[in-house]
């Protein structure tokens, strides 16, 4: 399935499709894990000059889906890539990579330095405009008027974002944390792979990207903060997604309280399982209009949640995973997750965080 594009699609609103294969082709790059990386010098040949020929399109409406990945970012931008207002990108790094050289988490672009947390920028109007012409292309093609960005890990970089469109909405995916490290767990066994004596996997080129939220992230919350060394050993896929998990959710939270004008928390549970009721409150938000087919295409492609049985994680992150599942609504998921045993020790699950130190004499 080349660009997300299916029969369905092809068949409800074929007009969708050229300007879903140019965003695909020309604008959203190959990251580390993916063929076709030749693609990529052809990419940011068309960026730079998008900078000089400008689209015959005004820039209007953007909306960024951010969270973590595996917690519905896909699919719902999936959706949105039928909607007749609507040009969907699916995680354009590239563009952001052009742009801001210092974002590129993966190393899918550059070896040189990067961040996860990006401060607003001296030239962020220069910033702007050079993505800003891009999407603008990204719209003609699509004969949008609305453009649709995937990029899960700007939450961390809301500030950042809304300095260069004010105007940006964010959609904030929230998904059980047992289910997202799961199906973390599952994509790195299957996209996971060596090249040129280099590990290409979930965590970046060589764990570039897990260092990185390691080393900014963790010091910042103080039940993480006292396990950074512990927690910086980790190499379980699973004890990694339910950190990056807590990071993202609560990096979702807090930038839905600081601006709740600009914000929308979106329940991966609630889009499958009520669809109709989920979506019109999202259009409602993004200032679209409703689209019978947008629903219809809604209904055939999603289903109700399926759950995984449960996830076993190091017992120094289960509390605070816990925790954060807690303040996200997932209380009655907690029973899901338990420390994991090893060596043959039994290893007892804390009531709460400081019976856990109590335990350990942390």
């Amino acid at each position: 399935m080349v660009a997300q594009i299916d029969k369905e699609l092809l068949l409800r609103r074929p007009w969708k499709v050229p300007g879903r294969l140019f965003s695909y082709a020309f604008i959203e790059g190959r990251p580390l894990t993916t063929k076709g990386r030749w693609i990529n010098g052809l990419v940011f040949a068309l960026y730079r000059l998008a900078q000089v020929i400008p689209a015959p399109k005004r820039r209007g409406q953007v909306v960024f889906i951010v969270g973590t990945g595996r917690s519905g970012t896909t699919i719902l931008g999936k959706l949105f890539s039928i909607h007749r207002e609507v040009v969907f990108l699916n995680e354009p790094k590239a563009l952001w990579h052009f742009a801001y050289p210092r974002e590129d988490l993966i190393g899918s672009y550059s070896e040189g330095q990067a961040t996860v947390v990006v401060e607003p920028q001296q030239d962020s109007q220069l910033i702007a405009n050079k993505v800003s012409r891009v999407y603008r292309w990204a719209q003609f093609w699509g004969g949008a008027r609305c453009v649709v960005d995937k990029y899960p890990e700007l939450v961390f970089r809301d500030r950042f974002v809304f300095d260069l469109f004010p105007d940006a909405k964010f959609i904030a995916m929230l998904r059980n944390g047992v289910d997202t490290c799961c199906s973390i767990d599952k994509w790195s066994a299957k996209n996971g792979l060596s090249k040129n004596g280099e590990t290409h996997d979930w965590w970046g080129r060589d764990d570039r990207k897990w260092r990185l939220l390691v080393d900014e992230l963790v010091p910042l919350h103080p039940d993480l903060c006292p396990y950074i060394s512990q927690i910086r050993q980790f190499t379980d896929h699973r004890d990694r997604a339910a950190v990056e998990w807590i990071l993202a959710m609560r990096a979702a939270v807090s930038v839905t309280r600081s601006q709740p004008e600009s914000v929308h928390i979106v329940r991966y549970e609630d889009l499958c399982n009520q669809p109709s009721k989920t979506l019109s409150r999202l259009l409602e938000f993004c200032g679209l209009k409703s689209d019978y087919t947008f629903f219809r295409y809604a209904e055939s492609k999603l289903s109700r949640v399926s759950y995984y049985p449960g996830v076993a994680l190091d017992p120094i992150i289960v509390v605070p995973f816990r925790e954060t599942m807690v303040e996200l609504g997932y209380r009655e998921s907690c029973d899901r997750v338990q420390p994991r045993i090893e060596h043959d020790e039994e290893v007892l699950f804390p009531a709460s965080r400081d019976e856990y130190a109590r335990s350990t004499g942390s």
